[in-house]
């Protein structure tokens, strides 16, 4: 009986750290996607010249595509950050 509930809880705790590692991965796409680094949380800076009266964007992630899937495949997207050097790979579709 002992043995059964140990490999209950064993088979719980393997499912939930799943879930957590799946759960973090998908918050890191989110941020870079938005344009925050998950890391040094380093986001798009907005600068105002009053001279010219123009706005610019200086954006920390950079994305790059490094293989395109065609039509129904899967592209994969690298994340740069420009200010801590992060370099994250990820599949989408």
């Amino acid at each position: 009986m002992q043995t059964l509930i140990f490999l209950l809880l064993v088979f719980l705790i393997v499912i939930f750290s799943v879930l957590l590692y799946f759960k973090n991965k998908h918050s890191r796409v989110d941020k870079l996607r938005q344009g925050i680094c998950p890391d040094c949380k380093a986001s798009t800076k907005t600068f105002y010249d009053e001279n010219t009266k123009t706005t610019f964007k200086s954006e920390a992630i950079s994305a790059r595509m490094l293989k395109s899937g065609g039509c129904s495949g899967v592209n994969d997207i690298e994340y740069r950050c420009k200010e801590c050097g992060l370099k994250e790979v990820y599949s989408q579709a």
